[in-house]
């Protein structure tokens, strides 16, 4: 048998030899994988050892001897950094990158990640870290990912704080983290002040260093801040982004092109308090029992166009964050707050979706055009409401009433899931301050604008699919078996019945819940399929929207705030005609989907499916932060609440009417031991039967408010708040090996550590 030719040429190679190979090879290089392919043994490997010493030193080649790369380059197997998501697309960067003063970090394109059973694993996100194999390629380099490693900035954000020694410790501002970090490098901050950090090594106990100094932690302002930060919110336009959005704004409106609506006496219901409005409605009897109606939504792909850094910037941030005391806007405010907002007596550029709603609430014709519109009113809910009250309501509330009505009889026949799930408001007043914490209350009003948005959001959808078009689906799957397996274990404890053969739907939920009558049970149940229910998310494959009941859901009605919203637009205007003459300038010219936009949807609507996510998190930490400042000056007094959670380390409990879910900790429940029933949902006393479950109704004292962290914590009335342990606490130094032996502690570790201290208060959290 004749053996192959050598792939390489024999011999101690030239350093451009060496080169090549490095970046021809498809596993990562080092001087024995080197030497092996070209041959070199006994003294032509010193050679080569010396060799490659020269071209490191020379700046030719960067690395170990089991992996060199290119000067410049990447390893072949590195960990790498998302640093940004571009047109739907994670951009990262080598996570320890460590180059030249003046050398560039490579950027590098990351293709979709594979999950289990070579499923498309969840949307990378700003932060996230992954090991993953490189290429350069002529167009740039790129990653392929193999794995998703632990965030490494987790906790990094919190309060500068210094012991009796001098020593500076960094408590987190996160309530899942519950021991301080040592800060190796203070720079410029005090104690007290509220700091971003960075690791200044690969472990925990390495320490930080600070980055940025961010403030007072408890100034007005300063809560949303700390959720900026912390999950890496974009809130700064770049000056590209700033001057497009200002030429944007300068477009003219074409009358000819557009449907003129100006007459019709279109309003917007919004929040008092809202920043930005991008959607009002209109109705007229048709004279048969029926109405015509009109959803008119800010024409915001007219203004960022596919492609341009306005585009660019929003799909990156993929929606609005809004917070009790600012607005992190998806689009610049010149836009978002001015030139696309819907306000009153302006002619603004709208997306038209024309309904005709027959007698029993059904909608059997639906049109879309790019009008022109005048807002009638601005009106907030609350007033709108106040006037249909009244019993004299003006003419346009009446007819909006009257829709509505049949809109709403239709929803009842097609019986979505109804959840009583209260909202929370944080009212300031001019100085930042906190004036008041409630719950929203919940008004005609508000169903109104929701059942007249779903009307038109299911237009859309259907329209769209009409002319096989793409559609940015809003999905809300039907429950996992495995949840529906855990929710009628738990139902079986409360004597109810859930058959898993029958056909799920959200009106069997309902149905469960009405046949409830004790208002405490109701709870339980109510939290049980809450917990039932899939996450609802963005994607091209329709699977419909089982909470509200629909085949076929988009979400078009808020495109200022949110990116979906924009492509439904963008699709809309391709598959109905409706593009704008060419504006002057260098803004691009399509109004409509790019092609890009087209063979990127999986991606697109993974990535700001994971923006909504950070968003809903970021809003719920702030509020939570809001809450815990607001009661903290309560401390030591007993609420009314309702158990949320149960654990094997406690249970959450939640105020009544305000809101605010707090840890009841095991330690606290008394001498007795308790034992956690996971299909009940509840803690039960050994010897006492004593039951905590989800959805009970118990006085509790607050024992600690945290509005660092937005951590409560709760005590039976008559238990001793001295067992709890506050969150953040710096852990206590521990003594030397040596000290501990002579002192005869036997609770050291292999490597001399205190065994019962490492792992104290993490798991109890």
């Amino acid at each position: 048998m004749t053996r192959s030719s050598p792939k390489h040429p024999q011999g101690l190679p030239t350093k451009k030899q060496v080169l090549d190979f490095i970046q021809s090879s498809d596993t990562p290089a080092g001087k024995r994988e080197i030497a092996r392919a070209f041959g070199l043994k006994g003294q032509e490997k010193i050679k080569l050892k010396a060799l490659l010493k020269d071209m490191a030193e020379e700046g030719l080649i960067d690395g170990k001897r089991t992996a060199y790369h290119r000067m410049g380059g990447v390893p072949k197997v590195t960990v790498l950094r998302v640093v940004d998501i571009e047109d739907g697309e994670a951009i990262a960067m080598p996570d320890n990158w460590e180059p030249d003063a003046e050398e560039k970090p490579p950027r590098l394109t990351l293709r979709e990640m594979k999950g289990k059973g070579g499923k498309r694993a969840p949307a990378l996100k700003r932060g996230d870290r992954v090991l993953a194999r490189t290429e350069e390629r002529e167009s740039g380099w790129i990653a392929f990912p193999m794995k998703k490693l632990p965030a490494r900035s987790e906790g990094l954000l919190g309060v500068v704080e210094i012991d009796k020694a001098g020593k500076a410790w960094l408590a987190p501002v996160d309530k899942r983290i519950r021991s301080s970090s040592p800060i190796s490098d203070v720079g410029e901050a005090e104690a007290g002040q509220l700091v971003l950090c960075e690791r200044t090594g690969r472990s925990e106990r390495s320490g930080v260093k600070v980055i940025e100094v961010i403030g007072d932690p408890l100034a007005p302002g300063a809560f949303s801040l700390i959720a900026i930060a912390k999950h890496g919110i974009p809130h700064i336009f770049p000056d590209a982004v700033h001057e497009e959005a200002r030429r944007a704004s300068n477009l003219k409106l074409s009358e000819s092109k557009r449907e003129d609506l100006r007459q019709l006496p279109i309003v917007a219901i919004d929040p008092a308090d809202a920043r930005d409005h991008d959607d009002a409605i209109w109705a007229e009897p048709d004279g048969k029992g029926g109405y015509n109606a009109l959803v008119a939504i800010a024409d915001v792909s007219f203004y960022v166009r596919p492609g341009s850094a306005l585009d660019r910037e929003a799909r990156k941030r993929g929606n609005s964050v809004y917070f009790p005391d600012r607005v992190v806007p998806m689009l610049p405010e010149i836009l978002s707050a001015d030139v696309c907002s819907l306000v009153e007596d302006e002619t603004r550029a709208a997306m038209a979706c024309h309904l005709h709603i027959d007698g029993e609430g059904k909608v059997t014709k639906f049109r879309f055009t790019r009008a022109l519109v005048r807002i009638h009113h601005n009106i907030a809910y609350e007033d709108a409401q106040r006037e249909v009250d009244s019993g004299k309501p003006p003419e346009y509330l009446e007819h909006l009433w009257g829709a509505w009505k049949l809109l709403a009889a239709a929803r009842h026949k097609r019986d979505p899931l109804e959840l009583d799930l209260p909202e929370r408001r944080v009212q300031l007043n001019d100085k930042g301050e906190i004036d008041e914490i409630a719950v929203r209350e919940r008004l005609d009003a508000h169903r109104v604008v929701e059942d007249f948005m779903i009307a038109a959001n299911v237009a859309a959808a259907k329209a769209l699919e009409a002319k096989n078009a793409p559609v940015v689906y809003r999905i809300h799957e039907t429950p996992a078996r495995e949840k529906l397996i855990a929710l009628r274990d738990y139902l079986q404890t409360l004597g109810m019945k859930l058959a898993l053969g029958q056909v799920i739907t959200p009106g069997l939920f309902n149905r469960m819940l009405k046949d409830v009558s004790d208002e405490a049970e109701k709870a339980q149940v109510m939290e049980a399929v809450l917990r039932s229910q899939m996450q609802a998310y963005y994607g091209p494959a329709n699977a419909g929207h089982f909470g509200l009941a629909l085949s076929s859901y988009a979400h078009f009605t808020s495109p200022i705030r949110r990116y979906s919203d924009l492509l439904v637009h963008r699709a809309l205007v391709d598959a109905y005609g409706l593009e704008q003459p060419k504006p002057p300038g260098s803004l691009p010219a399509t109004t409509g989907l790019s092609d890009r936009d087209r063979s990127n949807l999986s991606q697109i609507t993974d990535a700001i499916s994971q923006t909504e996510r950070r968003a809903m998190e970021a809003e719920r930490d702030t509020i939570d932060r809001y809450v815990a400042a607001w009661l903290s000056g309560r401390v030591g007094e007993t609420f009314d609440t309702r158990i949320t959670g149960v654990q094997g380390f406690g249970f959450f409990a939640t105020i009544e009417g305000l809101g605010g879910d707090g840890l009841v900790p095991i330690s606290t429940l008394g001498s007795e031991y308790f034992s956690h029933d996971e299909a009940a949902h509840a803690l039960i006393g050994e010897k006492s039967g004593t039951r905590f479950t989800v959805g009970d109704r118990l006085k509790l004292k607050l024992a600690e408010a945290n509005a660092l962290t937005g951590a409560l914590k709760f005590v039976l009335p008559d238990s001793d708040t001295s067992a709890i342990e506050p969150r953040g606490r710096r852990p206590e130094r521990k003594p030397r090996r040596d000290a501990q032996k002579k002192a005869g502690n036997h609770t050291v570790g292999k490597r001399g550590r205190p065994g019962n201290i490492r792992h104290q208060g993490r798991r109890r959290k």
